[in-house]
C-alpha cells in the first residue's frame, strides 16, 4: 500500500492524529504552516503555502487524507502535482467547487452551526474557536482527556487560505477519491457532506462528531485503509 499523509483541519495540527496513527501502517501527519509546532507568521500563510508544505512532505506517491478545511489544500496539491498522489480521502471535509473559496462554500451550506463558535481577531487575519464551545461543536462524543488535550493545542487559523478561490483544471480528476461522512457532525452539516460527495463511487459513513480521530480512531483508520 502507498504511504498515507494525514492533513489536519482549521486550528488543529499533526497532534490531532495521535490516536489514529497507531492503527495505520506507513502513515505520517504534518503541521501546516502556522499550525502545531510551525511558527510561520500569520500574515505569510496562504493556500499555496499549505500546498507547498504538503508536496514537500511527499517523497513517494502518497494517499492524501484531509480533515475538514484540509479538503482544500489536498485538492490543490493534487491539481499541482497529480503524479505525487495515489488517492484522496476527505474526512468530513470541504470538497472544493471550482471558482469558490472555502469561505464561499461555508456560506453556501444549508446552515452554519460552527459560526457562533468562531471569534475573529482584531486585525481580521485569523480566527479561533471559542474555548467554551469546542467540546459541544467539535468533540461532543470524544473522551474528556482528548477534549482537554485538544484545548491545549488548538491554534489561531489564518483566514487568507480560506478566502482564496480554487480553480479546478481537471489535472487531478483521475485520482481516486473517497469521502468519509460523519453523521453526528456539529461543524459541517452531515447533509452538506452528503451533497458535496454526491455521486462519488466511494462514500462511507461514521457515526461520529466532527472529530472521528478522537471519537473512533480505529474505525477511522479502517475506513482510510
Amino acid at each position: 500500500m502507498p504511504p498515507i499523509l494525514l492533513i489536519h483541519g482549521s486550528c488543529h495540527g499533526a497532534w490531532c492524529w495521535r490516536d489514529v496513527l497507531p492503527f495505520l501502517n506507513n502513515a505520517a501527519a504534518i503541521d501546516l504552516p502556522g499550525h502545531g509546532a510551525d511558527r510561520t507568521p500569520m500574515e505569510a500563510i496562504t493556500l499555496d503555502l499549505y500546498v507547498e508544505a504538503i508536496l514537500d512532505a511527499i517523497t513517494t506517491p502518497t494517499h492524501l487524507v484531509g480533515h475538514s478545511m484540509a479538503g482544500y489544500p489536498i485538492t490543490a496539491a493534487a491539481e499541482r502535482a497529480p503524479e505525487k498522489i495515489t488517492a484522496l480521502t476527505y474526512v468530513c471535509a470541504y470538497a472544493p467547487r471550482s471558482g469558490l473559496s472555502l469561505a464561499d462554500m461555508r456560506r453556501a451550506g444549508p446552515r452554519q452551526p460552527l459560526l457562533e463558535a468562531i471569534e475573529t481577531s482584531a486585525d481580521r487575519q485569523s480566527f479561533r474557536f471559542r474555548p467554551e464551545m469546542i467540546a459541544d461543536k467539535l468533540y461532543h462524543d470524544c473522551p474528556p482527556e482528548a477534549v482537554a488535550y485538544a484545548g491545549r493545542h488548538l491554534t489561531p487559523q489564518a483566514i487568507k487560505p480560506q478566502a482564496t478561490p480554487l480553480t479546478l483544471t481537471g489535472r487531478g480528476a483521475h485520482i481516486p477519491k473517497r469521502y468519509i461522512q460523519c453523521s453526528q457532525d456539529r461543524a459541517i452539516p452531515p447533509e452538506y457532506q452528503a451533497s458535496m460527495s454526491a455521486g462519488w463511487p466511494d462514500m462511507r459513513v461514521l457515526n461520529s462528531s466532527h472529530s472521528p480521530f478522537f471519537s473512533m480512531p480505529q474505525k477511522l483508520a479502517e475506513a482510510l485503509q
